[in-house]
């Protein structure tokens, strides 16, 4: 293999995902391989090699551009810490002679390694309908998931393109075994489908339909929905029963699965992945505000004068371990339901949230709805994914360009929300209006020192040297709004022993808690400490 030079695999990867920091061996170096370097291992690396050096942030990366430099590896790409690291690993990556990748933050090293590998082995070495099937996989698992059903996703042709996990070899019948084997379906059954006239049915329908059980066929009960683009077919998914029915949403959840498979065979048919990655470019710079919403509306061909909305989805603060290791099964339940609702709507992962911009809405949408749909999502993140999420559902804005106020106010929602309290996990600002004024107090608190009583900082130091809990009892008192006992039960003690700490807190800090300012002062102040 003789490689694909350094220059043009930079070229394809682009800004957003890496950035050259050094390249002593000039930009034509040839990348044949990509090795993924575990923080567990001992650094090593071969000729040609592009080395991921995951879990190895700033410093830690040193041994690994050593090694690669000593085995002539191609190049080294890790993440930093912070930009004055950047200077000690570029002096290493020259001395070594090999070149250095920085990896933005938020890039999961997965799908960089995805991405480079697509890169490097080239569509022609790929069979037919195999090349750049990743995300369909991942699609084919979310409908498993939300239909109960085992899934297979196939062109039009017949030939399988992605197919969901199945951990029962038993609930497979014939068909998909011999279609996964062979890599498309069988013919004799494929004849009998033409004679039931089920792909007629499927050219014609936009909707779901039903093929039922043939036990002497060795066929069980399917759902089929075909995969459009306008007028133009691209494939179809199949979501065979297995040994349970399959769940009362199964159409829906097809619906909105044939779209999302609709934008990837797409994309994938015209080789539109520089295309996809302009997109989110794009997508993510209007929500932040730093790209205007023109560009997005030409490249799209959106009505920049239609209302628009943004909904943001985030785990709750226990799960974001989990959500994190099932990210991509998160990001796709949350399209193929959201596309079931809007044929338009945009996702643009960032960072632990997941945004969808959903353009073009008609005039006059009742929030219910758009709660509704948040709602739906939330429920079967909860049931299929056992993640839970919380939803915030931005302003209906008049235009595109009001997009990043509705991004920006789904953000305090969701920074509100994160804070803990009983709060929906679905919300718009109205739901939780007061958490998000006091969140904004409290980030205001946090961020100017100087607006802080001494006094209440000098109770929190001293718990945290004597370890007390005088702040936490204090702040417990004024919740209970002076009641000893309600708040003695809520932290677990006697009521005497609230007395007391509230007494001893008073005596240490001089505050006087029968004045209303200082109460409120400390109401806002210690909480905090919660946070």
């Amino acid at each position: 293999m003789n490689g694909l030079p350094l220059r043009q695999l930079l070229m394809s990867l682009g800004e957003p995902l890496v950035e050259l920091q050094a390249a002593p061996a000039g930009l034509d170096v040839p990348v044949r391989h990509v090795a993924i370097l575990d923080p567990e291992d001992p650094p090593t690396a071969a000729p040609g090699e592009l080395v991921l050096a995951i879990g190895a942030r700033g410093r830690a990366a040193l041994p690994a551009l050593r090694a690669a430099g000593r085995a002539r590896a191609a190049a080294v790409a890790v993440k930093l810490d912070g930009p004055g690291q950047a200077d000690a690993l570029r002096e290493a990556a020259t001395e070594a002679g090999v070149a250095l990748l920085s990896v933005r933050r938020e890039t999961r090293w997965e799908h960089l390694d995805s991405l480079a590998r697509t890169l490097l082995t080239g569509p022609d070495s790929a069979e037919p309908g195999e090349a750049d099937t990743g995300d369909l996989f991942t699609l084919a698992q979310t409908v498993a998931v939300l239909t109960g059903g085992i899934v297979s996703i196939e062109d039009t042709s017949s030939r399988v393109l992605a197919y969901s996990r199945t951990s029962d070899s038993d609930e497979v019948d014939d068909l998909r075994r011999l279609s996964i084997l062979g890599r498309q379906g069988p013919e004799p059954y494929l004849a009998k489908l033409r004679e039931w006239g089920v792909f007629s049915h499927l050219r014609g329908s936009d909707g779901a339909i039903e093929i039922a059980a043939h036990p002497e066929l060795g066929i069980r009960r399917r759902l089929a929905i075909a995969i459009r683009s306008g007028a133009q077919p691209l494939g179809t998914i199949w979501v065979q029963e297995g040994a349970r029915p399959l769940t009362p949403t199964a159409d829906r959840a097809l619906v909105g699965a044939a779209r999302v498979a609709a934008g990837q065979l797409v994309r994938r048919r015209r080789e539109l992945s520089a295309d996809a990655r302009l997109t989110q470019t794009l997508l993510t710079g209007l929500l932040e505000g730093s790209t205007g919403p023109q560009s997005l509306a030409t490249h799209l061909g959106l009505d920049l004068r239609r209302p628009a909305t943004v909904l943001a989805y985030a785990p709750a603060a226990t799960a974001e371990r989990d959500a994190e290791l099932s990210r991509d099964e998160v990001t796709g339940l949350i399209s193929v339901h959201t596309a079931a609702r809007h044929r338009g709507a945009l996702l643009a992962p960032v960072d632990s949230r997941i945004y969808v911009l959903l353009p073009e809405l008609p005039p006059g949408l009742p929030q219910a709805t758009l709660r509704d749909w948040a709602q739906e999502t939330v429920d079967a993140a909860r049931t299929h994914l056992a993640i839970p999420l919380r939803a915030a559902i931005g302003p209906t804005v008049p235009a595109l360009t009001d997009v990043p106020a509705s991004r920006a106010q789904a953000d305090r929602i969701l920074d509100a929300m994160g804070r803990g309290g009983v709060v929906p996990d679905v919300a718009a600002l109205h739901d939780v209006q007061a958490e998000v004024l006091v969140s904004e107090v409290l980030a205001l608190l946090h961020d100017r020192p100087e607006l802080r009583d001494p006094r209440l900082t000098a109770l929190t130091t001293y718990d945290a040297r004597h370890h007390t809990r005088l702040a936490e009892s204090v702040l417990a008192y004024l919740d209970a709004l002076g009641e000893v006992r309600t708040a003695a039960d809520a932290l677990h003690i006697h009521p005497n022993t609230l007395r007391y700490r509230v007494r001893r807190a008073e005596q240490l800090t001089g505050l006087d808690l029968a004045q209303p300012q200082q109460r409120l002062l400390a109401m806002l102040q210690l909480r905090l400490t919660e946070s």
